[in-house]
């Protein structure tokens, strides 16, 4: 190694602080070296350009680094170590990205109009009435069954159109109006009578009232023989609404009624069936004209 005349034993490194810079010619009055000094300042330039590329990349490597360690935590809690539990937030802990959802009233419906109760009262009772509104048409099919329908009739003086303990019945209750017809097959006829009341209340007494002797008038003509006068016959007794009606059953020829007389018993029980139908329409129609309405 060599020294430069009249300069320091040091020689200059230009990383190393404090390290003096040689001189052109070894004299104290002599130039600095113009050529050195920029070579100097362009290396430490130079270096400070490779660390901030090297500090750099050191942090995206880092940054990387975190990303990956998320998405493998991501995949799901089996990536946590034994015993661990995974740092994303359960479903639960998340905001919901909708808010709130509006709650509403539960609705329902109106329930249905109760047919009986327009056939319950004359106040809501007020479709017309009259036997050929209630047994309407010529001839009754009840199942594989064709019953002739005979005469019929019409009276506000209910007790004149009932016999035995009926009428007394009948007025003590108020009936405002009794309406019958008959039907026939084969040699057997049966008289229907309804008796119209103000009330259900008045009806369901009449019914509840009513015993084996209460029965109505049987009808007859357009064809139809005499029946059941001063012979056994089969009656029912009923109750719908502000209506109680009343079945009468016997032979045309006059013969009484037993027990197996099977035809007689079926009849009543058709026209009675019939009848019931009939007054339950009359509420399901009224029903139905005030539900539209």
């Amino acid at each position: 190694m060599s020294f430069g005349q009249g300069g320091s034993s040091q020689q200059w490194d230009p990383w190393k602080p404090n390290s003096q810079q040689p001189w052109n010619g070894g004299s104290a009055g002599g130039s600095p070296d113009w050529a050195a000094l920029a070579d100097a300042s362009e290396a430490r330039a130079k270096r400070r350009r490779l660390l901030f590329i090297g500090g750099g990349a050191l942090a995206a490597v880092a940054i990387g680094t975190a990303v990956a360690v998320a998405v493998v935590s991501a995949g799901g809690s089996d990536q946590a170590g034994p015993g661990t539990e995974s740092q994303l937030p359960g479903v639960s802990d998340l905001p919901s990205a909708t808010g709130t959802v509006p709650s509403f009233e539960p609705t329902s419906a109106p329930p249905p109009l109760d047919p009986k109760d327009f056939v319950a009262s004359a106040q809501k009772d007020k479709a017309p009435l009259s036997p050929d509104i209630l047994f309407p048409g010529t001839q009754l099919t009840m199942g594989d069954t064709v019953y002739k329908k005979g005469p019929t009739a019409d009276t506000k003086n209910c007790a004149s159109a009932a016999k035995a303990t009926l009428p007394k019945v009948l007025t003590d209750n108020k009936c405002t109006r009794l309406i019958r017809v008959t039907y026939s097959r084969d040699g057997v006829a049966v008289t229907v009578g309804v008796a119209v009341f103000a009330t259900e209340a008045q009806a369901t007494k009449a019914k509840q009232q009513a015993d084996a002797k209460s029965i109505v008038k049987s009808l007859s003509g357009g064809g139809v023989k005499d029946f059941c006068v001063g012979a056994v016959c089969r009656s029912t007794t009923n109750a719908y609404g502000r209506y109680a009606y009343f079945t009468l059953s016997g032979f045309t020829s006059g013969k009484d009624v037993t027990e197996k007389d099977k035809a007689v018993f079926r009849t009543g029980d058709d026209l009675q069936e019939f009848t019931y139908r009939q007054i339950r329409r009359r509420g399901e129609a009224q029903a139905s004209a005030a539900a539209a309405g």
